[in-house]
């Protein structure tokens, strides 16, 4: 091996593949990243068998086709430090390429390699594509999303760990659950050429979110294989596995009919549950809200024997058509509100012992806030 290349253009390559390596693996090989040359390419490719990204890079080949494996983490590092200059050259030192020598400028590294036979085949992308997606709007159905899932460690149920992601007519939906709450985010695809649903883990998408975030295109390919899903966008691909595992029938979750609506200012909502919070019961976090159709306000409050006791009142856009008094906890409605920008939010209610919708309202809806809709269970809380 032997090319050299515009540094830049490495530094991109390799902290983008970063994003996939194995480095918690118990397969050291899985912390390495792959390099292959092709005539006058480099592909940087990396993988923790859940995800892998690939990119390409142009090169200035002075040798034939090889492919070398690097320890990932070391060489992120290098790659971060280099000194200013515009090249960077790398070449195997020895017969059995066991060592790459990196020169950029007058700083030079001589890299062990890790055995490249040992590294496992990443899939190509596939022939079909199945769909294209607006990067600013993904990134948006993730951000409203993704936060109502379950960590990988806190739940065997492998479903509430990720988003699931629905390619139908003309959209895309992105529906996110951890069982007592629901997000759920449709956006306008670019195309949808073949309808299906994918389920991806919450963590896999953000690294997806991120690599995405960094690349110059605006719209990403999509394409499918035998459990996967494939991202690609610029010479950059983002490979996701997805989760075999059924995700629950959010339609049916979602409330249909709610007689009672709770119309408020969204930031003095938020900014009052920020503070009733302080004295949630540690147990539940819950706050009461209590409205009659006789007040244009809600009474917000909450009560631990630890902590004390809190109450506020909410002005409200216009006067409830029935009363409720129902309790809610308040990190779920506070998750939902901090990721909308509509200055005015509708919580719609049936009873005390029924889901709530909360859904951005009014005449002057935030663009970003269009397709969202977030579904949070009622606390029953012990007298």
């Amino acid at each position: 091996m032997d090319f050299v290349c515009m540094k830049d253009d490495l530094v991109f390559g390799v902290k983008l593949s970063s994003y996939a390596l194995g480095t918690r693996s118990s397969m050291p090989i899985l912390s390495g990243l792959k390099m292959e040359i092709k005539k006058d390419r480099l592909c940087l490719l990396a993988t923790d068998l859940e995800r892998a990204v690939r990119c390409e890079i142009p090169i200035e080949n002075k040798a034939g086709d090889e492919a070398v494996v690097l320890n990932g983490a070391v060489f992120s590092q290098i790659a971060a430090r280099l000194p200013a200059d515009e090249r960077i050259s790398l070449k195997t030192e020895s017969q059995d390429a066991t060592v790459v020598k990196l020169r950029c400028g007058e700083t030079s590294f001589d890299l062990p390699t890790l055995p490249v036979e040992d590294y496992p085949e990443i899939p190509p992308l596939p022939q079909k594509k199945i769909a294209s997606l607006d990067v600013g709007r993904f990134h948006r159905g993730f951000e409203q999303t993704a936060f109502a899932t379950l960590k990988a460690g806190e739940t065997t149920r492998l479903s509430l760990t990720g988003v699931d992601i629905v390619l139908q007519g003309g959209g895309v939906k992105m529906v996110a659950t951890n069982g007592y709450r629901l997000a759920m985010k449709t956006v306008e695809a670019g195309e949808i050429l073949e309808e299906g649903e994918y389920l991806i883990e919450a963590g896999v998408l953000s690294d997806l979110d991120r690599v995405l975030s960094q690349v110059a295109g605006k719209t990403a390919s999509l394409y499918k294989s035998e459990g996967q899903l494939f991202f690609q966008i610029e010479g950059v691909t983002f490979m996701a596995k997805t989760i075999a595992e059924e995700f629950p029938d959010f339609e049916r979750v979602i409330p249909k009919e709610n007689p009672i609506a709770l119309v408020f200012d969204r930031r003095a909502l938020l900014e009052t549950l920020q503070r009733i919070e302080i004295t949630a019961a540690e147990e539940s976090g819950a706050v009461t809200l209590r409205a009659t159709n006789e007040e244009s306000a809600v009474r917000i409050n909450s009560s631990s024997k630890d902590k004390g006791e809190a109450e506020e009142r909410v002005r409200l856009k216009k006067v409830p058509a029935q009363g409720v008094e129902i309790s809610f906890k308040a990190e779920y409605l506070i998750d939902a509100l901090k990721r909308m920008g509509s200055e005015t939010v509708a919580f719609w209610l049936a009873s005390s012992e029924k889901a709530g919708l909360l859904e951005p309202s009014g005449d002057h809806i935030a663009p970003d806030d269009e397709g969202f809709l977030y579904v949070c269970m009622p606390v029953r809380l012990t007298s």
